[in-house]
Parts: structure tokens; C-alpha cells; sequence
């Protein structure tokens, strides 16, 4: 097989995935927020911070400092548009997640 049958293949992948449930509520939900600036500039300023806390803390630090970042955002969190949201973004996160994984078994590539 070639590598442009490969990308090929790997293009109507993507059309699948594109054509799931899964994605097609992080697209839904995605849109909705959209449609509130202010409160979409937030739920970035939210993930932004939530990614560097998990990748620049260390181990020890980590649980109080997600207990304290939590806290900060709890009311945030709360607002129903923004936990559809970011529930649509993490179900679709762990779909891709999983892909990732299963097709490293697929082909015996070592993580």
C-alpha cells in the first residue's frame, strides 16, 4: 500500500469520526458557546489554565492545586452552557484518546 492510499484511508477515518455522535455534540455544543463571546473567551481562559496546571505542576503540587483551581472555577462550572460544553470537549477528547490508543496496539507501535 502506498503512503497517499494510507493518508486516503486515513482521510475516510476522519469522515467517520467527523460522522459520530461524539463529535457531532462537541460541534453542537461548541457552536452554542460560540455564540456568547465573552463566555467562550472564559471557558478558553479556563482550559488554558487547566492545561498548564496539569502539565507545568508538579506531582506533589498537583492535587491542592487542582482543588484550589476547582474552587476558583466552581461557579463557572456551573452554568449549564459551559458544562455542556466542556463535557462534549472531554467526551470527545477521551473518543480520540482511545483512537490513538487502539491504533498504536493495531500496528504494534510502543508508546
Amino acid at each position: 500500500m502506498s503512503d497517499s492510499e494510507v493518508k486516503e484511508a486515513i482521510k475516510q477515518f476522519a469522515d467517520k469520526i467527523m460522522e459520530s455522535d461524539t463529535y457531532r455534540e462537541y460541534l453542537y455544543q461548541r457552536e452554542r458557546i460560540k455564540k456568547q463571546p465573552e463566555l467562550y473567551d472564559k471557558v478558553n481562559e479556563f482550559r488554558q489554565r487547566n492545561f498548564e496546571l496539569q502539565n507545568e505542576t508538579d506531582e506533589e503540587e498537583l492535587f491542592d492545586r487542582m482543588e484550589v483551581f476547582e474552587k476558583e472555577y466552581e461557579k463557572f462550572r456551573e452554568n449549564p452552557l459551559v458544562d455542556d460544553f466542556l463535557r462534549a470537549e472531554l467526551a470527545f477528547c477521551r473518543l480520540m484518546q482511545e483512537v490513538d490508543l487502539l491504533l498504536a496496539e493495531a500496528i504494534d507501535f510502543e508508546l
